[in-house]
């Protein structure tokens, strides 16, 4: 399969991708065998919300034997081999997204593996054994079933694609729509060699915008010169609004911004004459009962008036119309070795690899450390390896 047709399968899913070697018809049989002819366990592992808390330990329990979920009509049974952790997960288990959420609910936005079973109408456009990836509530467990309209058909099932499904598709569609990029503006980019910031990096500079990223250690600032970034600044070495203020004495153009807290208000000083500053996010704040820190800039709405300058929120689930589009040329960047797209396996954490449901606990802390290089992925190993 050519890389181009590979990229094209996300939006046009096509059973030409895989031989077609099985079907389970949901209507007759709950039965599911994989594409090497091994039965699927009748049971499982998976995470799930069993009190509201911005402490991800207290809030999520890993039940070891729960039922294998059964495909509808419409929908896909997905082996997971992959999961990507995010920063909101946590706000996701203290119930922010929703008020009226109760536990208890299921956990995990993204997830990358294999079709193991399916419905009648899913099986017109996938096949057993396609290896899919999807952005769908629940990709914390094993197995998840996901509706066939929400997966995609990808190349393979490497750790790599995850990093598009949340992180870069926020990067290039926030960017797209509020940055106003072009050639010579000055980007700052918070939490710069994170999942997400890394893409910022890298889209700022195919705009040939001037990019200045922040981050916490030499080994983050050496990541970000190796993905082009102009101007990396170690937060704990150096002081950002200082170093700013000198080469930049009329400030930036474009933040795109995921901390909170007095990183926020920095930036916020730090923007030029009608410049744009984008909130992804607000890491900083999640871990506490609000879910955010309060801001010291009390003087905002002058500022902002005064420089013409903008602030944008940006939501990824509310630019769901754009999300084809991005995810389409995110892979034709990475096709074209101009998009790098950094994996963190929790290798370098002190206890190693995070490897099955339960390191999620700890890859969630390692993110809350800031020590991650890239987005973090989980592996789910399966007593059945895929050979696709």
């Amino acid at each position: 399969m050519s890389c181009l047709r590979a990229g094209l399968s996300l939006l046009h899913p096509t059973r030409s991708l895989l031989p077609r070697r099985s079907i389970v018809d949901m209507s007759y049989s709950q039965h599911f065998v994989d594409f090497q002819g091994s039965s699927i366990p009748s049971t499982m592992k998976k995470l799930l919300v069993t009190q509201l808390s911005p402490d991800f330990t207290k809030a999520v329990t890993l039940l070891p034997n729960v039922a294998v979920p059964v495909p509808g009509d419409e929908d896909l049974l997905i082996r997971n081999r992959y999961v990507g952790v995010n920063a909101s997960d946590i706000n996701f288990s203290s119930g922010r997204y929703d008020a009226m959420v109760k536990p208890p609910f299921d956990i995990g936005f993204e997830g990358i593996g294999e079709v193991v079973g399916l419905g009648l109408s899913a099986s017109k456009n996938f096949a057993i054994g396609q290896p899919v990836a999807y952005v769908h509530t629940g990709s914390f467990a094993d197995y998840t079933v996901v509706p066939a309209k929400t997966a995609f058909p990808v190349p393979s099932v490497t750790p790599e694609f995850l990093t598009f499904l949340i992180s870069g598709t926020t990067a290039y569609i926030s960017l797209k729509e509020f940055g106003n990029l072009s050639k010579g503006k000055k980007v700052l980019v918070t939490a710069a060699a994170g999942g997400t910031g890394q893409f910022a990096v890298q889209l700022a500079k195919q705009a040939n915008c001037y990019v200045i990223g922040t981050c916490s250690s030499e080994e983050k600032a050496g990541f970000l010169k190796s993905i082009g970034c102009d101007l990396p600044i170690n937060y704990k070495a150096e002081n950002i609004a200082s170093i700013i203020k000198e080469k930049f004495p009329e400030g930036v153009d474009v933040v795109y911004e995921s901390v909170g807290g007095e990183m926020f208000d920095m930036s916020v000083k730090c923007l030029a004459t009608k410049g744009h500053l984008i909130i992804i996010g607000f890491i900083s704040g999640y871990q506490t009962p609000l879910g955010i820190l309060p801001v010291k800039e009390a003087a905002l709405p002058a500022v902002l008036l005064k420089k013409s300058a903008s602030i944008h929120g940006f939501f990824l689930p509310q630019y769901m119309s754009e999300y084809k589009e991005a995810i389409m040329s995110l892979v034709k960047l990475h096709r074209t070795g101009k998009l790098v797209c950094e994996v963190d396996n929790g290798e370098l954490s002190p206890e190693g690899k995070f490897t099955g449901l339960e390191s999620v606990f700890r890859a969630v802390d390692y993110l809350y450390t800031g020590k991650n290089i890239g987005k973090i992925v989980v592996e789910l190993p399966h007593l059945v390896n895929s050979k696709l």
